[in-house]
């Protein structure tokens, strides 16, 4: 009887493709530094920490386009696409001259 219990679970190993990297961060874990990091981007570094945030939250959703997708990924996605938006903007506007310190 035990034979027949450890041949069947060895009889469908879990294929290469769909199991996630044990080296690198998991998907939620990617989806909070995204979301840190466009909320820091809103206080200082806006142009830096946004396509930071963006390039987590894109990582964090995974390759599917279409169904469920977590909301913190989301999150991070569309706040460091704000926060990068924002942060171009301040710098258009930005006078040219430093004799203005």
């Amino acid at each position: 009887m035990m034979a027949s219990v450890g041949r069947k679970s060895r009889g469908h190993p879990r294929s290469r493709g769909r199991t996630w990297s044990r080296t690198g961060p998991d998907r939620a874990t990617l989806a909070v530094v995204g979301v840190v990091c466009a909320v820091a981007g809103f206080l200082v570094l806006g142009i830096v920490l946004g396509p930071v945030a963006i390039v987590c939250g894109r990582l964090a959703m995974g390759r599917t386009r279409a169904g469920h997708r977590p909301v913190p990924a989301v999150v991070a996605l569309v706040l460091g696409a704000i926060d990068t938006l924002l942060a171009l903007i301040r710098l258009a506007g930005a006078p040219s001259g430093l004799g203005l310190l």
